[in-house]
């Protein structure tokens, strides 16, 4: 299995930057508004403290960014995406968080100094990454030690029942919805992304390979998504 996404980086920035207007009016209606309790449990899971320095990779319109920031009132959260179209309008929704830096840059080279965060959050990220144990190895190199990331995505279900709703309801919901939008072939990007995302477990494999002490991955929603946690290693 090759880990290295088939569609180039300047690709999934333009496809991103095209959903940015109705980016989350599509996720709230596609997910019947669950993104948000997922995205919740993925700010618990990566353990985040009120002084905390976090970091929210690939945040997209900066829905889960602001929950981070929520849980770091006295420290401070660095949105982080590739898209000045979604940096645009997380900026602006997130106008009355004062904890919030957003920054435009790639997930494969990070513009942070080794060891600098406490904590850190991915939401539906890690699947659009060209090379997800390159993504891995910077995620690990900002980290502190002791500090936890959780990495949320969709995820392929190992139940055949499920595996098939879940193309169903991409083929038959989500495209179709995506097309009333215009955006047919940015949404239909989902299951090719999908059919070549590791699966929880080769996920954990990536990153105890990368170097992570603890790897966990926590399959939700019946199995169709998941979230990946990862500690690294104490030094004492």
């Amino acid at each position: 299995m090759s880990n290295k996404n088939s569609v180039t980086g300047k690709e999934v920035q333009t496809l991103f930057n095209r959903i940015a207007p109705v980016y989350d009016q599509m996720n709230n209606w596609l997910s019947f508004g669950q993104h948000r309790i997922w995205k919740l449990m993925a700010v618990k899971w990566s353990s985040p403290r009120p002084e905390d320095r976090a970091i929210d990779l690939c945040c997209g319109s900066g829905d889960l960014t602001q929950m981070l920031a929520r849980q770091v009132p006295q420290g401070r959260v660095y949105g982080v995406d590739f898209s000045q179209s979604l940096l645009a309008l997380a900026s602006q929704r997130a106008s009355a968080y004062s904890n919030i830096s957003w920054v435009e840059a790639d997930v494969l080279d990070l513009p942070f100094e080794a060891n600098y965060f406490d904590c850190a959050t991915m939401g539906y990220g890690l699947r659009n990454v060209r090379d997800i144990p390159r993504c891995l190895g910077e995620l690990y190199r900002i980290l502190k030690p002791g500090a936890t990331a959780a990495i949320l995505d969709f995820h392929r279900p190992r139940a055949p029942v499920m595996e098939a709703f879940q193309r169903w309801y991409l083929d038959n919901i989500v495209v179709p919805t995506a097309q009333s939008f215009g955006l047919t072939e940015e949404y239909a990007y989902i299951m090719e992304s999908l059919e070549k995302f590791p699966t929880g477990k080769e996920q954990v494999k990536l990153a105890l390979e990368t170097g992570f002490k603890l790897a966990t991955h926590y399959p939700i929603a019946l199995g169709m998504m998941g979230v990946l946690v990862i500690s690294k290693e104490i030094v004492f």
